[in-house]
């Protein structure tokens, strides 16, 4: 149904109607789609492996260090709403390829960067550019794929890149440093973007009718207030939580994206119209996305760790090691999500996902120093890939369930905001919690901790095994929020007959020619 005020249906524009390609072409788009946001993924954990090699080549010090991550995220996460209405100004297909050849341009000033101050304003640019790439790619999925089976495996296969790209980008970056250089974790994305970027003639520009306008006020506070969130989160580890490094940018983040709120309220045009936000199944979605990351980079970060630092790999050999992880979202959002989702309610995939990464972050709670890789640390990412491909598949595909096709950019560059929040969030938090495990089992230890090799190793892993108990409780926490929240129904296919008449007249408020169960 319209909403109350709104212009009566009327047919749909052809950059919005379902496809008219044949199903290959959109197909074989989507792999072109999926390998652009497996760049921008991968990115995040593929320079964590190259940043000891480029410290000692750039000379930059262990404080600097932390900025070439920083800088980054500030970007990224402050610009992805913002990018999202871009792409909807623009259109997606045009913003997709803009944001790929940007990337791919900041890729190689970064990989060719011969000082510390041009490689962090490479990864700004990364930053910048992934912020309009990211958006677009979801938005094309989302109004390419209209028709509840080939959503469901679209959003299934874009899934379960969100959530195992992190994985494949530890394997890819520990074998790039070893075998040829730390650059080469840079000039990887041009590759990549060149590749995407020869799929975008297979891609349906998708653009809403009336071009909405840019909402100015909004974008600025919004965008100072997400930089002044993550900056402050990104602070937490080191300046300790009750710093004003680290409270003054959170409350005057807060503070201003409160603003930005009632702001949008009142806005004839908003960045971000409140109607995206408050419909309870994309809130949900959102949230659900927020979550997971906490589980998913809890996993990435201190399993790194663990499997180098006190199992002794080597950085490709610990890239090997998160392989299963990978494998194990593929085949839970792939093959299991895919099938399902057609068939049940988005929370009866969602909270079981939701739950059972909170079991496999449990298990891994129990890791000891001689505890080995099968009993604990693969038995863990197995569990946890399974769970967060029922939660990811499931989430992307709601996330911009039933929204106006003027909104689906902004739809996707908020799910995206909800990633890199929820993701600022937990390495801040649970890096907080493992310090301070450490520091407090070692202290208990005495003076003899410190030249026994055997307890410091324990003193580690206690701080690892904290952050993933404290991790497992936010999950189960957020499992319970979900589905409390989230009351979606199964889907409904309606007859063959009554969709194809239906799709002269489906362009509603939940967008264009959708199928009933979002409409």
């Amino acid at each position: 149904m319209a909403a109350a005020g709104s212009a009566p249906p009327q047919g749909p524009s052809p950059a919005l109607s379902p496809s008219a390609e044949p199903d290959g072409r959109r197909w074989l788009a989507l792999f072109f789609i999926c390998l652009a946001q497996l760049m921008v993924v991968l990115d995040v954990t593929i320079v964590n492996i190259a940043l000891p090699s480029a410290q000692r080549d750039l000379g930059f010090s262990d404080g600097d260090r932390q900025w070439v991550v920083t800088a980054y995220t500030l970007a990224f996460g402050s610009l992805l709403l913002l990018g999202g209405r871009i792409a909807d100004y623009t259109g997606r297909r045009r913003a997709f390829a803009i944001g790929a050849v940007g990337f791919a341009g900041a890729s190689a000033l970064g990989g060719a960067a011969g000082s510390f101050e041009l490689l962090l304003a490479a990864r700004a640019l990364q930053g910048v550019f992934g912020a309009l790439l990211a958006p677009a790619a979801l938005s094309l999925i989302s109004t390419s794929f209209t028709e509840t089976r080939e959503r469901a495996r679209a959003f299934g296969f874009f899934g379960g890149i969100s959530a195992g790209g992190g994985a494949i980008g530890l394997l890819l970056g520990g074998w790039l440093t070893d075998a040829f250089d730390w650059r080469w974790c840079m000039y990887v994305n041009v590759l990549i973007a060149v590749a995407a970027l020869a799929g975008t003639g297979l891609m349906r520009e998708s653009r809403p009718a009336e071009r909405p306008r840019l909402d100015i006020p909004g974008a600025l506070l919004v965008t100072v207030g997400l930089v002044a969130v993550v900056y402050g989160l990104s602070e937490a580890e080191s300046e300790g939580w009750t710093s004003g490094t680290v409270l003054t940018p959170l409350l005057a983040g807060v503070l201003l994206l409160v603003v930005f709120l009632l702001v949008e309220r009142r806005s004839a045009h908003p960045l971000l119209p409140l109607r995206v936000i408050l419909d309870r199944t994309r809130g949900s979605a959102y949230l659900a996305v927020g979550f997971a990351l906490v589980g998913m980079l809890g996993t990435l970060f201190f399993l790194t760790y663990h499997v180098q630092l006190i199992m002794g790999y080597s950085p490709v050999k610990a890239g090997l090691a998160f392989l299963p992880l990978t494998l194990a979202v593929g085949v839970s959002a792939g093959g299991i999500a895919t099938r399902l989702l057609p068939r049940v309610a988005p929370r009866a995939l969602m909270v079981p996902g939701l739950l059972i990464v909170a079991g496999g972050l449990g298990w891994l709670s129990t890791l000891r120093p001689d505890t080995s890789y099968a009993a604990g640390p693969l038995t863990g990412m197995l569990i946890i890939g399974t769970g967060m491909g029922l939660t990811m598949a499931p989430a992307m595909n709601y996330a911009t369930h039933g929204v106006l096709p003027a909104d689906a950019g902004v739809a996707s560059g908020t799910v995206n905001t909800a990633q890199q929040v929820g993701g600022s969030i937990a390495t801040a938090l649970l890096n907080t919690l493992a310090t301070n495990a450490t520091e407090d089992h070692l202290a208990a230890l005495g003076p003899r901790a410190a030249g026994d090799p055997t307890l410091v190793d324990e003193g580690l892993v206690e701080g690892y095994t904290t952050a993933f108990a404290w991790a497992s409780g936010i999950l189960v926490a957020a499992a319970l929020i979900v589905g409390v929240l989230m009351n979606t129904p199964r889907p409904r296919r309606r007859p063959d007959a009554e969709r194809l008449a239906g799709e002269g007249d489906g362009r509603d408020e939940r967008g264009p020619s959708l199928p009933a169960h979002l409409g």
